[in-house]
């Protein structure tokens, strides 16, 4: 687990509390405190972790996931966030996947614990914005690309092989460029040849607060998805299945809510075509950007 703001204690210690009800106790917990010293010193007096790592400045979410991976002494590294709650069998559910499926890499199912109301306009194909498992994911044990940074996991063998996280990818600060997960288990899936194990029955809560469903955070995000995306073509990643998706999007999830007519399908139709428009300007604003550094040269 990896930790940054002050204020997210108490979601912290919730975190933590789960992991420690776990039905599976062959478990390390290691937290790492990045750029935060007063949470650090609380958390080295208040909370019950085996291992506590601080950064002396704020790293970033891959940098700090690396000091991680390197402390880490199991044979299985699974990655949670500090405000997400995890189920009883979540753990169980991951080591049973490798048990019976040969796995490398095995992800789960994220679901929304709102801390508020659920905002109307939101459709579920869209969850992944809010780090939710969206609808049209796979609702049976398979392959897939990758799963959220909250539920995943690795073999610690297949993690440092890889050499981690690119450290320039993730959220640092008020950095908002994404795909670090994406990036590494598609660099995993071409070193290696297979891709996560998907089993929906690893259940993790991830707690969704009114500050992250406004309209102007959740474009922004996905401003910085679409830009993101192009950064991750450039490290080789392939955009099949975003493409695939966003097809999907425009042939079946719009066309399926103006069949049923309703203020909120309207309503989410707006913000569907928002979103394809937004991200295609993060990716194209991405795009002018390294040519025109080419120009320059």
């Amino acid at each position: 687990m990896c930790t940054h703001k002050l204020d997210r204690l108490h979601d912290l210690k919730e975190a933590i509390e789960s992991l420690l009800n776990q039905d599976y106790n062959d478990l390390e917990i290691i937290l790492v405190v990045d750029g935060n010293k007063k949470l650090y010193e609380i958390a080295r007096e208040e909370l019950d972790v085996d291992v506590l790592l601080l950064n002396r400045e704020n790293l970033g979410l891959s940098e700090s996931r690396n000091r991680g991976i390197m402390a880490a002494h199991g044979d299985i590294i699974a990655f949670f966030d500090d405000d997400a709650i995890a189920d009883k069998h979540w753990i169980k559910e991951l080591v049973r996947m490798y048990e019976e499926k040969d796995a490398i890499a095995v992800g789960g199912k994220i679901l929304p614990l709102w801390i508020g109301k659920k905002p109307r306009y939101l459709p579920e194909e869209l969850y992944w914005l809010i780090g939710v498992t969206h609808r049209g994911f796979p609702e049976e044990v398979t392959e897939v690309r990758n799963t959220f940074g909250s539920n995943l996991s690795f073999k610690t063998e297949i993690l440092k092989a890889l050499g981690g996280f690119r450290q320039y990818l993730g959220v640092k600060g008020t950095k908002q460029l994404q795909g670090e997960e994406t990036e590494l288990c598609e660099r995993m899936r071409r070193c290696f040849g297979r891709g996560v194990i998907y089993n929906p029955n690893a259940i993790v809560y991830h707690k969704i607060y009114l500050e992250k469903l406004t309209v102007r955070f959740l474009l922004n995000r996905i401003f910085w998805q679409g830009y993101s995306k192009r950064v991750l073509e450039e490290l080789g990643c392939s955009l099949e299945e975003e493409k695939e998706f966003a097809k999907n999007i425009i042939t079946n999830a719009i066309l399926k809510r103006l069949k049923k007519p309703s203020v909120d399908s309207w309503k989410q139709n707006l913000f569907l075509v928002s979103c394809i428009f937004v991200a295609g300007i993060g990716y194209a604003s991405r795009l002018l950007r390294v040519l025109y550094k080419e120009a320059e040269k």
